[in-house]
C-alpha cells in the first residue's frame, strides 16, 4: 500500500495493490477496511506525520477502522510537539503492537518529550545497502569523473538541506584543489506546489552561475534507484549534508553515505551526532561555507584519513544493512501477530491521560 498525492499516481512495482491519494481523507479509512479484509497478519505502518494529513491526524481515520495487528516505524518527531501531535502520537502508540525508534535519539525523544512508555519501543535502525567498500578511484571513471575530487549531496532538492552552503564553499575548495567537482543528485520534491520547486532549484542554479561554478557543480536532476545511488557513493570522495534541521533522528541519506563507506561533513543533527561519533565523521555547524569548505580541504588532502574515517562509518552500520534489519522486523511482526502479545505489553492510553 502507498500514499502519494492526489491526482500523481506515479511508476508502483506490481505488488503495490492499494494506494491512498494523501489528500482525500476518506480513503484512509476505507484502505484500513480493505486490510482487514486481505488476510494479512501485521500491518507495518511508516509514520511521517508530515505526509499523514494536518500534524498526521489523518492516521487517526486509519488505525480507528483497522483490525490487524499493526507496527509502526516512525520516521520524523518534532522536537517540540503541539499537543496535538502529541495526543495523535499517544492513540498511534497505544493502538500499535509495538513502536520502531530508527535511532536511540528517536526513542529518547518519545520517552523523554512525548511519555512513552520504554516497554512500546522497540529501536531497529535505518536499513542501508550491503554495498562493497571500494575506493572511489574505481569507480569516477564510468562516471565522467575520471581523476577529479568529487563532492556529493543528494536527495530531494528541497530546502534545508544545506545545497548552498556547499555551493558557497566551492571557490574556497576549488582554490585548494582544482579539479573538485561537486555533485547535487535529486530531483524535485513531487510535493511541491505553485512551482516552488522550480524556483527553488533556479535559485540554486542562479548561484551557481552568480559565482562562476557552471563547470565545477554539476545537477543531476532525477530520481535514482538504489543501483544508481549506490554507484555515485562509490565515486564520492566526500559527502557533504550540512542540514539545516539539526532536531532530525533519523537521516536515510546520512545512513546511506555511512554504508558507502564515505567520508561525511555533516552539521550536528541529533542523529548525526549519534552515527558520526567516535571519529565517524567531520561536523561543521548550520550554514557556515567557511568551516565547511575548511573540512572538505583537508579531508581531499589527505586520502589516507578520508579512507579510515570511512571505514569507520562502514564498520559502524554492518548490522543495519537491509537483509539484517528485515531480519528484526520479521522477529518483531511475528510477535506482533501473537494474540497473546497485546496482553503482554502495558497500554499507553492510561499513561497518555496522565502526561498530556
Amino acid at each position: 500500500m502507498a500514499l502519494h498525492p492526489a491526482g500523481e499516481p506515479g511508476p508502483y512495482p506490481a505488488e503495490v495493490r492499494h494506494r491512498i491519494r494523501r489528500e482525500v481523507q476518506g480513503d484512509y479509512g476505507h484502505m484500513a477496511r480493505t486490510l482487514n479484509d486481505c488476510g494479512v497478519d501485521v500491518v507495518s505502518l511508516q509514520y511521517r506525520p508530515s505526509i499523514w494529513g494536518a500534524d498526521g491526524a489523518y492516521v487517526l481515520d486509519f488505525i480507528r477502522a483497522l483490525r490487524v495487528p499493526m507496527v509502526a516505524t516512525i520516521h520524523e518527531l518534532p522536537a517540540n510537539p503541539t499537543p496535538a501531535q502529541r495526543q495523535i502520537l499517544a492513540e498511534l502508540a497505544d493502538t500499535a503492537r509495538m513502536l520502531v525508534a530508527m535511532s536511540a535519539a528517536a526513542s529518547d525523544r518519545l520517552r523523554n518529550d512525548y511519555g512513552l512508555a520504554p516497554a512500546r519501543i522497540e529501536i531497529i535502525p535505518h536499513g542501508v545497502p550491503d554495498l562493497p567498500l571500494v575506493s572511489p578511484e574505481a569507480i569516477k571513471a564510468r562516471l565522467g569523473f575520471r581523476d577529479r575530487a568529487v563532492i556529493l549531496s543528494f536527495g530531494l532538492l528541497t530546502p534545508g538541506k544545506g545545497f548552498e552552503s556547499v555551493i558557497d564553499a566551492m571557490p574556497a575548495i576549488l582554490a585548494a584543489e582544482p579539479t573538485a567537482r561537486y555533485i547535487i543528485l535529486g530531483a524535485a520534491s513531487s510535493d511541491a506546489s505553485d512551482g516552488e520547486s522550480d524556483a527553488y532549484r533556479a535559485a540554486l542554479e542562479a548561484r551557481v552561475t552568480r559565482l562562476g561554478l557552471a563547470e565545477q557543480v554539476r545537477f543531476i536532476d532525477k530520481f535514482v534507484g538504489r543501483v544508481e545511488l549506490g554507484t555515485w557513493l562509490e565515486a564520492a570522495d566526500v559527502v557533504a549534508l550540512p542540514s539545516l534541521d539539526l532536531d532530525r533522528t533519523v537521516s536515510g541519506r546520512l545512513a546511506y553515505a555511512m554504508g558507502a563507506g564515505r567520508a561525511i561533513v555533516s552539521t550536528r543533527s541529533a542523529y548525526a551526532a549519534e552515527m558520526l561519533a567516535h571519529g565517524r565523521g567531520r561536523f561543521v555547524p548550520p550554514a557556515s561555507p567557511e568551516k565547511l569548505a575548511a573540512e572538505i580541504i583537508g579531508l581531499l588532502a589527505d586520502p589516507a584519513e578520508r579512507a579510515a574515517i570511512g571505514r569507520l562509518a562502514y564498520e559502524h552500520v554492518r548490522e543495519m544493512v537491509w537483509w539484517q534489519v528485515g531480519r528484526r522486523y520479521r522477529l518483531l511482526f511475528d510477535r506482533a501477530a501473537d494474540p497473546a502479545a497485546r496482553e503482554q505489553t502495558p497500554s499507553l492510553r492510561k499513561m497518555a491521560a496522565r502526561v498530556f
